[in-house]
């Protein structure tokens, strides 16, 4: 971490939350501190969880409470205390720790929004777990929108080059095409455009739109959403001025020559897309939450147990996410 010099403006205070604490989000966090940021990276988590699993790595780090009036030393690891719930022991998950998992979003998103933090970024959570205990939960993209009463938010990942968004996230296959209907796809391009402006600095971005059946449906022969929901959508927002492609099939979108003609691809849904992006950049990719009213980043990877306190976990899509949160901070 780095401390600010002179009279130079203060260092961007970034949340960066330490997720399932039997995974490898810890081990993750700790990885950063020997990284120099252009940034405060404040580590939300269990002071004692953080010091044994240091130990556990043979990690030697000095760690001290967060005080947003005063910047840490180059060798210390700031963090924000928030109490676990249960033991725990790497690798095992313990669903009593839920609270606690769901504690580190909640203090960050307040963060956020009292201007605490410049923005947060989660390392990741076991949604199973968290049902396990009781508590519906489907993601962080769908929690997040609760927390800071947002109506609808666009998931994002970028890496390998490539962007791509999609319209639903984390649902049984068999629901997806009852939930693309023509609002649900005109207010996820609406939001992906203002976000790819706003938070990317791009000026008229330039959107591949995906079909949802296979070959674009056939003129109607193997699904009609392209021809009833998509098309009526992509046809009305280029009249209102949107850079639109599509609908385009998906098997062949994902080619060099389409993607140079688009700064972002927007899938139908989660399994549509996304594979083709972690499969470009896995453990260097980045998820992003567009439309909430604060900037949010996170890693493109699960919980990893195998990996949690063995020091195999690679720490570098957390970095690319704190990098990308910056970048987005300081582009609006």
């Amino acid at each position: 971490m780095r401390r600010e010099e002179g009279n130079a403006a203060p260092l961007p205070v970034i949340a960066v939350t330490s997720g399932e604490p039997a995974g490898i989000g810890p081990d993750i966090c700790l990885a950063i501190a020997r990284r120099r940021l252009p940034c405060r990276a404040v580590i939300l988590g269990d002071r004692d969880l953080l010091a044994a699993r240091a130990a556990q790595l043979g990690l030697a780090l000095r760690m001290r409470a967060f005080d947003p009036e005063r910047s840490p030393a180059a060798d210390e690891l700031e963090v924000l205390h928030v109490p676990l719930a249960a033991p725990v022991t790497a690798g095992k998950l313990a669903p009593a720790n839920s609270p606690y998992v769901l504690a580190l979003i909640e203090r960050a998103v307040a963060g956020c929004m009292d201007a605490s933090f410049a923005a947060m970024v989660t390392a990741p959570v076991h949604k199973g777990a968290i049902n396990d205990a009781g508590i519906p939960f489907t993601g962080h993209t769908e929690y997040l929108a609760a927390l800071t009463s947002t109506p609808r938010v666009v998931m994002m990942l970028a890496g390998g080059g490539l962007r791509v968004a999609v319209v639903t996230t984390h649902m049984a296959l068999a629901e997806v095409a009852g939930a693309i209907t023509r609002d649900t796809l005109e207010a996820t391009l609406r939001i992906l455009r203002q976000a790819l402006q706003q938070r990317f600095g791009m000026t008229e971005p330039r959107i591949l739109v995906a079909g949802l059946n296979p070959h674009g449906g056939e003129s109607g022969h193997l699904g009609r959403e392209e021809i009833e929901v998509i098309s009526p959508v992509l046809d009305k927002l280029r009249l209102a001025g949107m850079r639109l492609e599509g609908p385009l099939p998906a098997d062949t979108l994902f080619t060099p020559q389409v993607l140079a003609r688009g700064d972002c691809v927007l899938a139908m849904y989660h399994d549509q897309g996304l594979p083709v992006l972690k499969y470009a950049s896995f453990g260097r990719g980045v998820n992003v939450t567009l439309g909430l009213p604060i900037v949010r980043t996170s890693v493109d990877h699960g919980t990893a147990l195998e990996l949690a306190g063995t020091g195999k976990a690679d720490a570098g899509s957390l970095v690319a996410a704190i990098e990308m949160a910056l970048e987005m901070v300081r582009a609006h």
